[in-house]
């Protein structure tokens, strides 16, 4: 037998959990040199006259905003221009993950970048075990190792090591969909809690379960199990009405404090210039701009064409569970309703990972996987290039990651 074959033999062999962190030590090594090389070709911006450093340059962009939160809180009152239009405030941001780095701050005394860094890349460490652990239920160990990989050296993963909620959000994402796939359905709702107060997701969430719930129902009651309807109240139902009070939460306590009951969606719309919520259009008018008034009706259309053939290829219905089939459909969803398209859009599709699955699925062929993890490392370097890189463009500002 040949090193590379008694090597290759070792690392099969080796606890799930092992090869767990090796993957995630070396995603997030790559994603620090690309950070790093990035970041020392930034010339003069809103941050620094110069080339950053890593803990500089990750500390950007919506880490200010988190920072401010750690250090302020949130505003008792939503600022407005002269017009009474809500302006941009802190009420846009879920406040777990500041929270969590200010008690790591208050503790350890370390400053806002390294407390912040060290709470984002603990929690990817998090995200990768529960993400794999989670694959492991739906494929061999080989092919869910590469669905990991796929993940952790995907395009924007990168995002899982700066000061934003995106690692914390998948680790909980990734331990609530593991949770209710056990059925551990009490366990889960403190972690669906806490999910709802990281990142905006917990309405498909719900109705990801509240689907699963009614499908699993129907199906029980064709197959002779359930001979009354309330015999169909289960945990999962249960879980589905806690996670709708919990998706409201946070819209809640923005009411409550500032006395405003549209207080959380007026100030998300404020990043769009106001004008209140208006669900699909901006996908059409986002469109038109990029390609034109005709294909520019076409193209959301397409996509969504596209969406709902992907979700019922053979490679997604074979391995992922109903019930991560129906998140990928309620988010997929929730964006195509809620979302105003930008540049921001790429890393909030990261919600989207169980799709890696199936992706490394497709093909046990070594070559198509390494070239995939290869394909997704080099786009790091793309994305980061182009979105975390300032550049002022003529009208003011930049495009943001």
């Amino acid at each position: 037998m040949s090193a590379r074959q008694d090597a290759a033999r070792r690392w099969a062999r080796a606890p799930w959990w092992a090869q767990s962190l090796l993957v995630w030590a070396v995603s997030r090594i790559w994603a620090w040199a690309v950070f790093s090389t990035v970041g020392r070709q930034q010339g003069p911006g809103p941050w620094g006259d110069g080339a950053l450093g890593y803990l500089e340059f990750t500390g950007t962009w919506d880490s200010d905003w988190y920072e401010r939160i750690a250090r302020e809180g949130y505003p008792s009152s939503l600022p407005r221009d002269g017009s009474g239009q809500v302006q941009e405030n802190a009420w846009a941001f879920y406040p777990v993950f500041p929270l969590v780095v200010r008690a790591v701050s208050a503790g350890t005394g370390a400053g806002w970048d390294v407390a912040a860094s060290a709470v984002s890349l603990a929690a990817s460490l998090g995200a990768v075990l529960l993400v794999h652990r989670l694959f492991l239920r739906f494929a061999p160990p080989a092919t869910a190792l590469w669905g990991l990989a796929f993940v952790a050296f995907g395009p924007v993963s990168p995002v899982l090591q700066v000061p934003y909620a995106e690692s914390l959000h998948l680790a909980l994402l990734a331990g609530a969909l593991l949770l209710v796939v056990r059925g551990e359905h009490l366990a889960a709702a403190p972690v669906v809690l806490l999910m709802c107060l990281t990142r905006p997701a917990g309405v498909p969430f719900a109705a990801a379960l509240g689907i699963t719930w009614l499908v699993r129902s129907v199906r029980r009651h064709r197959a002779g199990e359930l001979r009354r309807a309330v015999d169909a109240a289960d945990g999962l139902l249960a879980l589905a009405v806690f996670t709708c009070a919990a998706a409201m939460a946070w819209p809640a306590i923005a009411w409550a404090v500032t006395g405003e009951p549209r207080a959380y969606t007026d100030t998300e719309t404020a990043w769009r210039g106001g004008g209140g919520l208006v669900p699909v259009v901006p996908w059409f008018d986002a469109a038109a701009g990029l390609f034109g008034p005709a294909l520019g009706l076409a193209a959301p259309v397409l996509l969504v064409a596209g969406a709902a053939a992907l979700l019922r290829a053979r490679a997604v219905r074979e391995r992922l569970d109903l019930l991560t089939r129906t998140w990928l459909a309620c988010y997929a969803v929730y964006l195509l309703l809620f979302l105003h398209p930008q540049t921001s859009t790429f890393r909030l599709l990261l919600p989207l990972f169980p799709l890696a699955l199936p992706l490394a699925a497709v093909s046990d062929s070594r070559a198509y996987r390494v070239a995939c993890v290869v394909s997704g490392a080099v786009l790091q370097l793309v994305w980061v290039g182009w979105l975390w890189h300032w550049k002022q463009l003529p009208g003011g500002g930049d495009y943001p990651p």
